[in-house]
């Protein structure tokens, strides 16, 4: 006599038990559900070092211990101030006029030239500079040219003495690899009242020395009158 479905399923269900029992795979799930998951090692980060900073007295050799600490200090070229001061030359209105005219220039270079060539006589070096916006506003900062600074002027930098014509001594910055003329011809420039078109005449008279005669634009209406 054949068994029942419910007989058939029971045997089956009382079989997969005992293959359980016998791999005994309950015991060892439980056993895995007890192990807690191992954390992933993470690199400690620690405290930033704090440097600690200390005064350290600067060793100095025996031999100049008991001398005073030197002191370092910049070594430059002095700084120049020349007084404002007026020569009896009225100052011209530029108001309607900035640049000078082509005539202006061409009477002052014409004019420069000839007195040029009476101080040639004396036997020293001479150099005509035509007055641009540059040397008389602005900047103020007089180039020289290479001849004339290989010359006459120091090879290194330092302080070049201007006497005008009435024997007034201005001193001035002259910067050897620049060359030209820096701190204290703005103080020359204004106190002689320079303007463009005016033509000045250097000549040394003596190492560091420059001789300086000015020929004004304004003598152009002078000479037609």
């Amino acid at each position: 006599m054949g068994l029942s479905y419910e007989e058939t399923r029971q045997k089956r269900v009382e079989e997969n038990k005992k293959r359980l029992d016998e791999l005994n795979l309950l015991h060892l799930s439980l056993s895995l559900n007890n192990l807690s998951p191992k954390s992933s090692p993470m690199k400690k980060v620690g405290k930033p070092k704090t440097v600690e900073k200390k005064m350290v007295a600067v060793r100095r050799s025996a031999r100049v211990a008991s001398n005073p600490a030197p002191v370092y200090v910049e070594v430059g070229l002095p700084r120049i101030y020349s007084p404002r001061k007026s020569y009896g030359v009225a100052r011209r209105d530029l108001s309607d006029r900035v640049y000078a005219t082509e005539e202006e220039r061409a009477y002052t270079i014409d004019e420069a030239e000839k007195l040029e060539s009476k101080l040639k006589e004396e036997g020293f070096p001479t150099l005509i500079r035509p007055m641009l916006p540059s040397h008389t506003s602005g900047g103020f900062w007089l180039g020289v040219p290479s001849d004339f600074c290989r010359s006459s002027m120091p090879r290194d930098d330092g302080v070049v003495t201007l006497v005008d014509e009435e024997g007034e001594e201005f001193p001035t910055v002259y910067l050897a690899r620049k060359k030209g003329l820096s701190g204290g011809w703005k103080g020359f420039a204004q106190s002689h009242e320079l303007v463009d078109g005016d033509a000045v005449i250097f000549q040394r008279i003596k190492p560091s020395v420059l001789k300086v005669y000015i020929i004004r634009a304004s003598g152009l209406e002078t000479s037609e009158d």
